[in-house]
């Protein structure tokens, strides 16, 4: 492990705390990648100068979030990194390959149909308009994230399927001409079906986050609709509060 430390035994914060932040630091950018071994606990110690105790609760943290495993007979191993994604305009894959994820796709389904209640009302056209369905799986490091269903209404131009393994979609539709401005959006979660599980990797009723949104471009028009399932034991979505003056 050629991952650097650096603990400040005069700062408030505890060791353990410190130690355990910057490891979660070094998985989220990829400087240990899933499946590297961080060495036995005696080891990292005698390296940083800690007690096996604080060594032992800094990965143990990391252990409860998911992120490393203890093996019998292999020591301390990273599973995965979590994605942690700011709530702003952005396309997943974008906001997955700024991160260092690696971000993939594989496309389920492209199927034009006639617009159902809730996708018409949400991009605010007439019941029965035909839209293009497009639906994907994104994967991080070759393992599945997230499950996106999306709608584009008449006269947004549809993405080919090559492009959509290649890129996200945000990115085509700019490509195409399309200014994105703002969207609207919710967020909730729920139980995965046996279907979702499936795609998914995980347990039927293993928990999901939910997201729908809206987008608009600079003349307020919906360009965009999409409805969105993610792994909630590996991505998280991350906000700014402010408090109003």
């Amino acid at each position: 492990m050629d991952v650097k430390f650096s603990i400040d035994r005069t700062s408030p914060v505890p060791l353990y705390f410190q130690l355990s932040q910057q490891l979660e630091a070094a998985i989220e950018h990829g400087q240990l990648a899933p499946g590297a071994l961080l060495g036995n606990e005696i080891e990292l110690a005698g390296r940083l100068g800690l007690s096996r105790p604080t060594v032992r609760q800094a990965i143990q943290a990391l252990v409860d979030k998911g992120l490393l495993v203890r093996r019998r007979g292999i020591g301390t191993q990273v599973v995965r990194s979590q994605v942690k994604r700011p709530l702003e305009l952005s396309s997943l894959y974008d906001d997955l390959e700024a991160a260092g994820q690696h971000p993939g796709t594989r496309v389920l389904d492209v199927a034009d149909l006639p617009a159902p209640p809730d996708v018409a009302a949400a991009l605010g056209i007439a019941e029965g308009t035909g839209v293009r369905r497009i639906e994907r799986l994104r994967l991080t490091h070759g393992d599945p994230i997230a499950f996106l269903r999306n709608y584009l209404p008449p006269p947004v131009p549809a993405p080919a399927r090559r492009d959509l393994e290649a890129t996200g979609l945000y990115r085509l539709l700019r490509a195409a001409g399309t200014t994105l401005h703002s969207a609207r959006q919710s967020i909730g979660a729920r139980a995965a079906t046996e279907e979702e599980a499936a795609l998914l990797a995980e347990p039927p009723g293993a928990p999901l986050l939910s997201m729908r949104r809206t987008a608009f471009d600079d003349k307020g028009h919906a360009v965009e609709y999409g409805t969105h399932l993610y792994r909630a034991s590996r991505y998280t979505f991350e906000l700014q509060l402010l408090i109003r003056p």
